[in-house]
């Protein structure tokens, strides 16, 4: 497995797994498969699992946590706070507090089963919690022991300035894909400037990309993906040729189109490690198979010239989901 530094102490395989759809989001949940996605994932040599106490709320950490028990391989384990939701509600509220951010921290180590996790994200801001307020309780949880780095989800650059100042970001995770590249324009070259790993999530567009969710009708009864903006009517329409796209790329380098944005993204530095999500062993092969994709500079080139002419048509998330979103 081809290794990548987010910083030049966080070392991780050049995938990771994020974990979210295995607890709920994308349709019903299926603890077993889920594990041997989990064994199959690290016996390849992937070793960065992305979770969160909100996912379920708690189950993916619960899960994390029984697999962890099951396995001796070495893995890095991120995980998240500051996302409030209620069992079953999609509605939430953001709190980064100096004693939330402990006690959510304590609920995590307990679920997970650890005594440290490896990365720990602020997973959205507080409009009115200063982030210099939470880094600093974040850095008293380092100096314990309990955190081994912070990271950051969603922020502004400025906001992701200011948290640097007070203690080290480590790495900054924020949706980036070929449908949602605005990361490109002040996020990653501040990344870059401060020696900041990136980290994707929904690199696959949340399915959309792999051409397989065309037809929102289709999609399992819970599935959230049925109420975002782009996956509705004429804004998914519009979007479906951005699909197109990408599965005829994926013929032309003789890819699946999973393996082809994930290419994409690996391709746009050394600092980005993408961490797509399944829940489906045939899923999980067929990314990682996305490491062997060979996309040339012309590749990449073609690639841009033709999305400038496809504007991508509706938000990533319904106004609720857009709460905390860069902050």
């Amino acid at each position: 497995m081809q290794k990548r530094s987010l910083t030049k102490e966080l070392h991780v395989s050049a995938l990771g797994l994020g974990c979210m759809g295995m607890s709920e989001f994308y349709g019903p949940r299926d603890d077993a498969q889920s594990l041997e996605v989990l064994h199959q994932a690290t016996e390849a040599g992937l070793d960065f699992l992305d979770t969160a106490d909100m996912y379920g709320p708690f189950h993916n950490e619960e899960l994390i946590g029984r697999f962890l028990k099951e396995t001796r391989a070495k893995v890095k384990i991120a995980t998240k706070f500051g996302i409030v939701r209620k069992p079953g509600a999609y509605e939430r509220d953001i709190d980064t507090s100096p004693a939330y951010a402990r006690q959510a921290l304590e609920g995590s180590l307990r679920r997970l089963g650890v005594e440290r996790v490896d990365l720990y994200y602020v997973h959205r801001v507080a409009p009115d919690q200063p982030i210099e307020e939470t880094m600093q309780a974040l850095a008293r949880l380092v100096t314990e022991g309990k955190i081994g780095h912070i990271g950051l989800c969603e922020v502004s650059a400025a906001t992701l300035r200011r948290a640097h100042a007070v203690h080290p970001v480590s790495a900054l995770q924020t949706e980036y894909s070929l449908w949602t590249r605005g990361v490109e324009t002040e996020i990653l070259p501040v990344c870059r400037e401060l020696g900041i790993g990136f980290v994707p999530y929904s690199p696959l567009g949340r399915g959309f990309l792999t051409g397989a969710y065309s037809d929102p009708s289709k999609l399992a009864s819970g599935d959230f993906r049925a109420m975002l903006p782009r996956f509705k009517d004429q804004a998914l329409a519009s979007n479906l040729r951005i699909a197109d796209l990408v599965r005829d790329w994926a013929l032309r380098k003789g890819c699946s189109p999973a393996q082809l944005a994930l290419a994409w993204l690996l391709a746009q530095g050394d600092d980005i490690v993408p961490i797509p999500g399944t829940k489906r062993p045939a899923y999980l092969a067929d990314n990682l198979g996305a490491l062997d994709v060979v996309l040339t500079p012309e590749d990449l080139a073609a690639l841009d010239r033709a999305l400038a002419q496809m504007p991508v048509a509706g938000a990533r998330y319904t106004a609720e989901g857009m709460k905390g979103v860069d902050a």
